[in-house]
């Protein structure tokens, strides 16, 4: 998607070698197609054998997960309904099974709607109300949430073989440049009724910043930081 084409471009231009696995190649556009570091996997991912993703990471630092349901009815009420999720649990199981010499960094994009129970998010009663109904009736966001309580539960804050991150944006927006962005340990507005903005461009930027810049990946290692665009 928009989001992770700008990543991939962020990370090629700082001279990372990138590999990416994508349902079709023509989202990616042929400047980065042609690109000497990019390595290029044409698939779906649930498609892959678990030998196929196993061969895909091994050796990876990092792992990144952009993916998302395309908005259409089908693409929203159709099959695979745990796209996000299973496809999650089936990196992290290759990766451990990589057995890595340190801790790979994993990140996933997930949005200010899923709560992270770690932490004590007050919500409003009504929103409380339409996050229940979108559970039930708008599979994408079961889908989100349950990729990142796979990583919060089952993978954990302490895992030898994988350290992870849970980005939330909120009201993503297009934008040409990167522009000054602010995060937080929960959200600060409601994702409902009180949305903020960030352009998809800053969240790409700071998936890159978590890859790159050691201090910050501890600062938020194994939580999921709300992401909005200074004003």
């Amino acid at each position: 998607g928009a989001t992770g084409r700008l990543l991939v471009k962020m990370l090629l231009d700082a001279g990372h070698q990138v590999k990416v696995i994508v349902r079709s190649s023509e989202s990616l556009g042929d400047e980065l197609l042609a690109h000497a570091h990019l390595s290029l996997v044409q698939a779906s991912i649930l498609d892959l054998s678990d030998a196929a993703v196993l061969e895909h990471v091994d050796g990876c630092e990092v792992v990144v997960s952009c993916l998302g349901h395309r908005m259409s009815f089908v693409g929203m009420f159709g099959q695979p309904r745990q796209l996000v999720t299973d496809a999650i649990r089936n990196l992290c199981k290759a990766v451990i099974k990589s057995k890595p010499n340190q801790a790979v960094k994993f990140v996933l994009m997930g949005s200010s709607g899923v709560k992270n129970k770690d932490v004590l998010e007050k919500t409003s009663w009504a929103q409380q109300c339409v996050i229940g109904l979108l559970r039930l009736f708008l599979p994408p966001h079961a889908d989100n949430e349950n990729a990142a309580e796979y990583l919060r539960v089952e993978v954990g804050a302490e895992h030898p073989m994988i350290s992870w991150v849970v980005v939330r944006p909120d009201g993503l927006v297009d934008e040409k440049q990167v522009s000054a962005y602010e995060l937080h340990a929960s959200p600060m507005r409601s994702a409902i009724f009180d949305a903020g903005q960030v352009s998809r461009i800053n969240v790409a930027r700071l998936m890159a910043d978590l890859i790159e810049d050691e201090a910050l990946w501890l600062v938020w290692q194994g939580q999921m930081p709300v992401v909005y665009s200074k004003k």
